[in-house]
């Protein structure tokens, strides 16, 4: 069974255009340092779906060649209130960064412009942008849900009415996953 509507399942927020790069193969790091209303960003599980939004997605924040997923992604949160989770996501790993020019080398790890990533970094200049290492998940069946206000604010984490067990279809391999871990460990040195 895929995800169902009865129980609840913690959900990061994350931007629906990238929900679709994580679920094409293109993307296999998420970056975060935690919304307005947190201090820092914390991993809060090693398994989640992701809860797709739009605010911040603006196209001048995807390199060229992935605009594609910018519409794909809006297409998930509607104008009346509803949207869809399509994705959970397991953690393979989390590798704090501070240095932009480690991210110029792992450019192929994800689909944001050097200039988004620097704001990325820019914002809270102390703490370490978080790299989480993912392997995305598509459900079996994208589950609609309702937006409420529980859901509103800039925070990383929220509860949805999804139950949500690991089960769907991997986008990558868990070697191929444990490469790109390794991979950025030694960006970061």
């Amino acid at each position: 069974m895929g995800a169902t509507a009865t129980g609840t399942t913690l959900a990061l927020k994350e931007w629906a255009a990238v929900v679709y790069a994580l679920l094409d193969g293109r993307q296999t790091v998420l970056l975060r340092k935690g919304g307005i209303r947190e201090k820092r960003f914390d991993v809060a599980s090693d398994s989640f779906v992701l809860f797709p939004t739009v605010a911040h997605a603006h196209a001048e924040r995807v390199r060229a060649g992935h605009e594609d997923v910018l519409a794909a992604g809006a297409a998930d949160v509607g104008d009346d209130g509803w949207f869809e989770v399509r994705a959970g996501v397991e953690l393979v790993d989390v590798i704090p960064l501070t240095d932009a020019a480690v991210l110029a080398t792992l450019t192929d790890l994800h689909i944001w412009t050097p200039e988004h990533i620097e704001e990325r970094l820019a914002f809270r200049p102390t703490q370490p942008l978080q790299v989480l290492v993912v392997d995305a998940i598509a459900l079996d069946e994208p589950v609609r849900l309702t937006r409420t206000s529980a859901y509103g604010g800039c925070s990383s984490w929220v509860d949805l009415p999804v139950v949500w067990r690991g089960a769907g279809r991997s986008t990558h391999t868990a070697s191929y996953l444990r490469d790109v871990a390794s991979r950025v460990r030694a960006a970061v040195g």
